[in-house]
């Protein structure tokens, strides 16, 4: 017979219990004819907008698909009724009912760059206004780094609801667009026309 402190120290207690493993979160997505272009609307499971990309071809599909599924969550799953909001919101805004969208966004796609620009954009450059390039770099405290602010806006992953539309080049002519010139020139002018 062995005394209770041998038998104490003889006793190995069972290993704490692994945390449980938490499933990735859903990102819901929908592909949606509008005026301006085919877009993808993608959210998160907290609801936030994470993805408003223009998809001409089935390519350009897949690779919003592969980053949101590399950068936000494996599991991207088509589900139109998640985003009846950012589809309802997009509609209303192209068809000028609405000036502003108050869907919360996500900049998970977003580059360290991209997230300083982006938001910027959209504290400074409102409704039917415009900005230059250069002027945008200036007010993220990058004055020559117009080009790098293009690029940035270039590759948007919130085109329209982040409004990179309304960066013009300096001369004020219209520059590239994600979506294509015409829908640049359809959302200038939409804004235009509601001031």
């Amino acid at each position: 017979m062995t005394d209770p402190a041998t038998r104490l120290a003889a006793f190995t207690p069972d290993p704490p219990p692994h945390p449980p493993t938490l499933l990735p979160s859903d990102v819901s997505y929908v592909v949606e004819d509008t005026v301006i272009g085919r877009m993808l609307l993608a959210r998160n499971d907290a609801g936030a907008l994470v993805a408003s990309s223009f998809v001409a071809t089935s390519e350009d599909e897949d690779h919003v698909l592969s980053r949101l599924s590399e950068r936000v969550s494996p599991r991207v799953l088509r589900q139109p009724r998640e985003l009846d909001e950012a589809r309802a919101e997009l509609e209303d805004f192209l068809a000028g009912r609405i000036r502003a969208f108050t869907l919360r966004t996500d900049l998970a796609l977003a580059s360290d760059f991209q997230r300083t620009v982006l938001p910027q954009l959209a504290a400074t450059v409102g409704y039917g206004d415009r900005a230059t390039y250069g002027e945008l770099a200036a007010r993220v405290d990058r004055p020559t780094a117009a080009r790098a602010v293009g690029a940035a806006l270039g590759a948007n992953p919130l085109c329209v609801v982040l409004p990179c539309h309304r960066v013009v080049a300096s001369s004020g002519a219209l520059t590239g667009y994600a979506g294509g010139l015409a829908a640049k020139r359809y959302l200038l002018d939409l804004e235009a026309a509601q001031r």
